[in-house]
This record gives structure tokens, C-alpha cells and sequence, in this order.
């Protein structure tokens, strides 16, 4: 899994949640967006259950996964062109990993894989050993891990040296790549936390996971970044969870080419 643009699959309210939409509907809503990403030129996306919030801190109930298998089979089959990565919020890495087990999809992000964070969930701990171990038994050591450092919507429990975090979800969480983000969704990455984290991660590739623009892509990929997860910058207004609109995100598709470079195929 490497795609240099990734761009983000907003899930409505699934089944079970608290604004719950019917499947259907979510279903309806996600192909639209995932059509709009085709055609923009984006060649990766990650699904998320944005709309269920308030999230549970690990696992979340049966219906979730299930709705969430469904849809990413539907993504999967009709855009196989899109690569996709599954993010099961706040921050069920089973689930995510057995769901991209069965759909086929390339990489899981996990918000908290090594350490432990003081989130508006409650305290979330890693679940690296657990998750390393579950994948190696599905035979599923294809599918990538991304794995988030200094998380958005967290603080650490104590002090963290930020080089020693990114060593650990690398070295000893078994990260494929690293996320950093800004404090919160849709929140820019500070340039030089982005700078530290590049700097502590070797040749594992850095992904901004909040907060990019047209605007912001070369000084991000001046300071270090080799990928971008854009949600966003690429929706009605701007804001996270509403459609994405086409035009927005082939603007950014062709101005994230003009900083980065083509994205890897």
C-alpha cells in the first residue's frame, strides 16, 4: 500500500448508532462519494464510521462491523480501481483488520496502536500485540498497518518525547506508515511536529492525517510529509462528513500532483 493521496469515505450514521440511517441510504451516500473520488483521479480511500460518534473507545457492537463489511464490499466492488484502507472508530484495530480481510482492502489505520491516550472516549490503550498476532494468524500480513502519532482528539497520560513515540508505533507496534495530525478534524499539522516525526521515521513513509489544503500541499511536502489523507478540504463547505464535490477534489487531486509528484501506483 502505497498511494502518495488518499482521500477520505465519510460514513453516515450506520445501523445501531444514534442518528442511524438505513443501509441503504448509507450505501447510496458512500458510492456517490467514492464515484466522486474515481472520477477526481484519487486512486486510495479510507472508510471510516464518522457518523456514528459518540465512538466506543475499542470495540465497537456486531451490527457496526457488519454494516461496515457490507459497504466496503460495495466500494470494492464497483471502484476495484480505488485501493482502501478501513478505519473502525475510536479504535477497533480487530475489526478493522478482519473487515480488510474479507473485502480485500490494502491497509488498516489505527489511531492508537502503541502507548496509551487520554481521549474524549475515556483512556484508550495500544492494541499492536493482540493485532500483530491476529494478523499474522488470518495469514493477512499483506494487508499495511497506519499507524497515528500524537493522535488528534487525544493528550498523552504523561510527557512523551515525540521521536520515542514515533520509534515505538514503528519499531515496536509494527506501523507500515506513520499518520500525524493536527488537534482535531480538519485542524493543520504544526510544520515542525511534521519535521520531528519525519525525521524519527526513517523510511517509513509520513502521512498528514488532518487539516491539508491546496494552499498548504508544497510547504507540507517541503517539511517532509510523502502522503496526504484529505477529508475536508474536498467536502460541501468544507466540512467533515458532508459529500464530497467533485470539482473540490480533482483541484486538490491535480495540486497535490504539483507538490508531491505523481502518487505511486
Amino acid at each position: 500500500m502505497n498511494e502518495g493521496l488518499i482521500g477520505v469515505l465519510h460514513l453516515p450514521a450506520l445501523p445501531g448508532s444514534p442518528r442511524a440511517m438505513s443501509i441503504e441510504a448509507c450505501c447510496e451516500f458512500l458510492c456517490l462519494d467514492a464515484q466522486r473520488l474515481s472520477r477526481a483521479g484519487f486512486r486510495a480511500a479510507i472508510i471510516e464510521n464518522f457518523g456514528d460518534a459518540p465512538f466506543f473507545k475499542d470495540s465497537v457492537p456486531a451490527i457496526t462491523v457488519a454494516a461496515m463489511t457490507r459497504l466496503a464490499d460495495c466500494v470494492r466492488r464497483k471502484y476495484p480501481e480505488l485501493a482502501l484502507i478501513i478505519n473502525v472508530l475510536r479504535n477497533d484495530a480487530n475489526a478493522a483488520l478482519a473487515i480488510a480481510s474479507v473485502v480485500g482492502a490494502s491497509a488498516i489505520r489505527v489511531n492508537i496502536l502503541s502507548g496509551a491516550r487520554l481521549t474524549d472516549q475515556g483512556i484508550i490503550e495500544g492494541q499492536a500485540a493482540l493485532l500483530l498476532r491476529r494478523r499474522r494468524e488470518l495469514g493477512a500480513e499483506h494487508i499495511a498497518i497506519f499507524g497515528d502519532v500524537d493522535v488528534k482528539h487525544s493528550a498523552p497520560l504523561a510527557p512523551v518525547d515525540l521521536e520515542q513515540e514515533t520509534h515505538d508505533v514503528i519499531e515496536r507496534g509494527g506501523a507500515s506508515a506513520v499518520v500525524v495530525s493536527g488537534s482535531g478534524t480538519g485542524r493543520g499539522v504544526d510544520l515542525t511536529k511534521l519535521r520531528a516525526v519525519k525525521a524519527a521515521s526513517g523510511t517509513t513513509p509520513v502521512y498528514i492525517g488532518s487539516g491539508a489544503t491546496i494552499d498548504t500541499l508544497s510547504a507540507l511536502s517541503k517539511a517532509g510529509a510523502d502522503g496526504v489523507i484529505v477529508g475536508s478540504a474536498i467536502r460541501d463547505g468544507g466540512k467533515a462528513g458532508a459529500p464530497i464535490v467533485e470539482a473540490q477534489a480533482r483541484a486538490f487531486a491535480i495540486a497535490f500532483t504539483n507538490a508531491f509528484g505523481e502518487p505511486h501506483t
